[in-house]
């Protein structure tokens, strides 16, 4: 029968039951999953030489005549040497197969052949140790690049190839999701020409051109599911007033290149009529709480009112202190709505979102109750956006209209603008990459277990020049020495080498015990310990008495990644640094440096010097920019560190692993895949 791309492979010829289950494992079920299963890497056979000119250790190709047959030799059970002399103009050799006797009915006295293999000297002796061995036939050119496959017991390189081959031969047809249209456009061959290309390619720049096309339709994949959605119909309030000069001169700084265009973006987005979703995107310090402001005063100009949705209470606290007082100078009533606030002072406060009086509020998640209802919500801002369920936040836009309502979201990681596209596709972004003057650089350090007295010595110093330390741990409880945690199977499936993630290491340190240990080292400081496994009040409790300057140091795991505001911090040390990603660490960098002290990040990890961890841990010591920085961490890590939140939308998206595209690399192919899905998407309404 004729095969076609969803033919159950066990009807493709020499696979059968037994075979078609070990295929299984590699998640191969029909034929165009065999086609799509890529080959990890090729061997390059194309570099012939003969016997005289290899280097002792390299791997290349001879072409070889066998001066004799194979002898098959038991030296001991279980252990059988097969042997054979070949020789080329330049010079001979012997050549040994290891429990392979097979290879005698492959090899014949007087026969030619390409043998693929590592050569080594022994005395003089040419010797290659089970090389790849491929008969040269008169009329018939051997590959110069062999596809190498991902396997399963039972699959061998050989046999894989052999069914892929066989699977090009007699399948029907491979389905083309691409245009003739979009494939001119970009430049990219058809369906069938890249998987031919992919497994079996004449040369280098066939391979090329084959990764290229399937490289795209990976992508276009995911923006036909993911990307930016055509503009909605639904209309808005259009907030024609922008100026926000009266704000401004109430600023005892002036704004940065990157903020002004922010809120340019944002005005004009606010006036067209159309509901603006916006997303901001800055670095650690580079004021969004002041853009955000800015919107909330052009909405509140307007004649709407503004709500503020934080992720935490200290952080909507935080947000209320900073944007009360400049306000209420503009004549602007402001409010604060958290879980705490209850009684007389909730029943006012709901009084005067209802009947319009009060122009702003910020709060928690308190603010998408039942009773809370606003006389003309026309804008919602969400900071930290990515630890809001869409669910949360939709409950919030429906008390303004829904679509209808203007939402800004503020986020305080850098975000490389690929995974932006991505994530946010239905989002235009604005990028505020510019640091307030008078921003201080944190001197950053990365030191070894050996110099823990002299780290308590410093965090002595700190506290004697009235200052605060954090220390962040990677764990809330003990893990056992040496033990494998999710984090190296993730590094491992970014390809860091495997003897590097399993070497003998010391358990990452938790923040309770190390709590407890640093009491005990330092008797005379009050130190708090604040986790994920706390209670919200509990955990929003000492991070208030933190922030107060009632404890000394703050031990935590990265619940202080983000938004806490401390001036008073100046140091932040950070244990085993090495399991945390880049972009985490810069964020927990961010923390400190936010007053006028000079200011220090410690990273405390005992990688060996030259691995890979070291290395990465070397890029954090010296670059400071947070969009580098979070660019180097995708290619390094992919999207993992990105995506963890409680945005159940972006948890579907950590799982992704692409099998060719990498977000970094493939940035202009993800753009044109990007619009190209726009464009098919629009052709279909």
């Amino acid at each position: 029968m004729a095969l076609t791309f969803d033919t159950d492979v066990r009807y493709l010829p020499g696979v059968g039951e037994a075979r078609a289950a070990a295929l299984a494992k590699l998640g191969i079920e029909t034929v165009g999953a065999l086609l799509y299963h890529f080959p990890r890497g090729y061997e390059f056979r194309g570099n012939e030489k003969p016997l005289a000119d290899a280097v002792p250790g390299e791997t290349a190709s001879f072409i070889l005549t066998a001066a004799s047959d194979v002898q098959n030799t038991m030296i001991r059970r279980g252990m059988t040497i097969s042997k054979l002399k070949a020789f080329d103009e330049s010079g001979s050799c012997e050549i040994l197969y290891f429990n392979q006797p097979f290879v005698k009915d492959s090899i014949i006295k007087g026969g030619e052949y390409r043998f693929y293999g590592k050569l080594t000297r022994d005395k003089g002796k040419n010797i290659l140790n089970s090389p790849v061995v491929e008969p040269v036939i008169e009329g018939v050119e051997l590959p110069a690049l062999v596809a190498v496959y991902p396997l399963t017991a039972g699959i061998t390189q050989k046999l894989l190839a052999k069914l892929v081959g066989r699977a090009l031969e007699e399948i029907d047809s491979i389905p083309e999701i691409l245009s003739d249209e979009i494939r001119e456009q970009n430049n990219l061959c058809t369906i069938s020409e890249a998987i031919r290309g992919i497994h079996a390619p004449e040369n280098f720049e066939v391979l090329e051109i084959a990764k290229r096309r399937l490289i795209f339709e990976e992508l276009y994949r995911f923006a036909l599911g993911s990307g930016k959605k055509p503009e909605k119909s639904c209309t808005a309030p259009a907030l024609t007033d922008g100026d926000i000069t009266p704000l401004t001169t109430k600023l005892p700084y002036a704004l940065t290149g990157a903020q002004t265009r922010a809120i340019s973006q944002i005005a004009e987005d606010l006036a067209s009529g159309k509901p603006m979703r916006r997303l901001v995107s800055g670095d650690v310090g580079s004021g969004k709480t002041i853009v955000a402001a800015s919107a909330a005063y052009i909405a509140m100009k307007n004649g709407v009112q503004c709500a503020l949705m934080a992720p935490t209470e200290i952080l909507a606290v935080q947000h209320y202190n900073e944007l009360a007082p400049l306000l209420k100078q503009l004549g602007i009533s402001c409010g604060l709505l958290t879980g705490s606030v209850k009684g007389a002072a909730r029943k006012a406060l709901l009084a005067a979102l209802a009947d319009g009086s009060m122009g702003l509020v910020v709060g928690t998640h308190a603010l998408i109750t039942e009773d809370v209802q606003f006389a003309k919500l026309g804008l919602v801002i969400c900071d930290e956006q990515h630890r809001f369920g869409v669910g949360q936040r939709e409950a919030l836009l429906r008390k303004g209209g829904g679509d209808s309502c203007h939402q800004l979201t503020m986020s305080a990681t850098p975000i490389p603008r690929t995974l932006a596209l991505f994530l946010y596709g239905d989002l235009d972004m604005s990028v505020l990459d510019e640091l307030p003057p008078g921003r201080q650089r944190v001197e950053t350090f990365v030191v070894n277990e050996g110099y823990r007295e002299r780290l308590n010595g410093f965090i002595r110093k700190q506290h004697a020049e009235g200052h605060q330390t954090y220390v962040v741990c990677p764990s809330v409880e003990e893990a056992e020495s040496g033990e494998v945690t999710q984090e190296d199977i993730r590094l491992f499936d970014f390809g860091y080498d495997v003897e590097e993630i399993m070497r003998p290491k010391s358990p990452p340190k938790a923040a309770t015990v190390w709590a407890e240990t640093l009491s005990e080292a330092l008797p005379e400081l009050r130190i708090g310990c604040v986790h994920g496994k706390m209670k919200p009040a509990d955990k929003d409790d000492v991070m208030r008495r933190f922030a107060a300057g009632e404890l000394d140091v703050l031990v935590s795991t990265t619940v202080i990644e983000v938004g806490v505001n401390v001036p008073n911090a100046t140091l932040m040390i950070v244990e085993n640094a090495e399991r945390f990603g880049l972009s985490q660490l810069h964020q927990l960098r961010g923390r400190v440096g936010r007053g006028a002290a000079k200011s220090y990040c410690i990273l405390v990890s005992d990688s060996k010097s030259g691995s890979r961890a070291a290395d990465r841990l070397e890029v954090m010591r010296t670059t400071f920019d947070g969009f580098k920085i979070a660019e180097f961490d995708l290619g390094e890590r992919g999207p993992g560190d990105f995506l963890r939140s409680g945005d159940e939308d972006v948890r579907q998206h950590g799982e992704l692993r692409f099998r060719l595209a990498n977000l970094c690399e493939n940035m202009e192919l993800f753009e044109a895949a990007v619009a190209a899905a726009k464009q098919q998407e629009i052709a279909r309404i």
